[in-house]
């Protein structure tokens, strides 16, 4: 039994003991995430350089962004693949999810077949599929061979962006499959039986009872995929080059913010604002999302 001098010490160190246990996590967070944040923020109102400490400048490199030939193509990109790739990995890991949790034989192998890319280091993936895809890739003596014609997958413009986008969703079906399989788990067994009874199909069961049953986890994939698909840097990297394909029309904003912030020459200040405005946007796409979530609730 505890003598009354004990239970008192004990109260004493009950405030700062959680505290203690929390320190470490407290420390790591606070170097390698609040303090950069903060110190991009601070940056960004300077006109630092890689050697150079910098002086402030307020708001000047904002306002330089505006007028910003390659911010403006950047932009463009980094929107144009949140809308070519957000949809696809909300609706084709869902299907993948539905697909591969039915009890066959031989049902595991293809869950870990579809799972493998998620584990490989993007840039084994995106050589490989450069390789894929180059003008003398397997791809393109494929297409000549049927008589199709070798097609610039990695010249064109359009088409680079395209092929990153594709990269991009292969790589994220088996991680979004799992978020789908454990949500399709709490979905009652019986909602499909009734539904099947009143003369349900299996695409008027997906719609009227899967994608209700769901919805929530449609929305944490959204949100999920719309900020990572707003940051993508290594696929586009990767497949058009450090200079952003041709004439730099494939550079998404983050590309953006590594060619100008590095370098011996790089424009520390000014790749900060850049990066100020990447957290801006992908804060707004995940309240956008939330909130177009809770007026379908409504």
């Amino acid at each position: 039994m505890a003598t009354p001098s004990t239970t008192s010490r004990i109260r004493r160190q009950l405030p700062t003991s959680p505290w203690l246990f929390a320190a470490p996590g407290l420390l790591v967070a606070g170097a390698f995430v609040l303090y950069p944040f903060v110190s991009t923020v601070v940056n960004s109102f300077t006109d630092r350089r890689t050697l150079v400490p910098g002086r402030f400048v307020g708001l000047a490199n904002f306002r330089e962004l505006l007028h910003d030939d390659m911010f403006w193509t950047g932009l463009r990109n980094s929107v144009l693949y949140v809308l070519g790739v957000v949809p696809a990995l909300v609706v084709l890991p869902l299907l993948l999810a539905l697909l591969v949790r039915r009890d066959i034989p031989g049902i595991a192998f293809f869950r870990s077949a579809f799972y493998t890319p998620v584990v490989a280091s993007i840039v084994v993936v995106g050589l490989i599929w450069v390789w894929l895809l180059d003008e003398r890739g397997l791809v393109n003596s494929l297409l000549e061979t049927v008589g199709v014609g070798r097609i610039g997958f990695l010249s064109d413009q359009w088409l680079l962006l395209l092929s990153a986008m594709a990269v991009t969703v292969w790589k994220g079906l088996g991680y979004y499959m799992i978020i789908y399989l454990a949500a399709l788990a709490g979905v009652p067994r019986e909602l499909h039986e009734a539904a099947a009874v009143d003369g349900a199909g299996p695409v008027r069961r997906f719609l009227t009872v899967t994608v209700p049953a769901v919805r929530s986890t449609m929305v944490l994939v959204a949100a999920l995929s719309s900020v990572a698909a707003f940051k993508v840097f290594s696929e586009v990297y990767l497949m058009a080059g450090p200079t952003g394909g041709p004439a730099g029309e494939d550079t998404t904003l983050v590309m953006l913010v590594q060619r100008t912030g590095t370098g011996l020459t790089g424009r520390v200040g000014y790749a900060s604002a850049l990066s100020v405005v990447v957290f801006a946007v992908t804060v707004a796409l995940m309240l956008l999302v939330l909130r177009a979530d809770r007026k379908e609730e409504t």
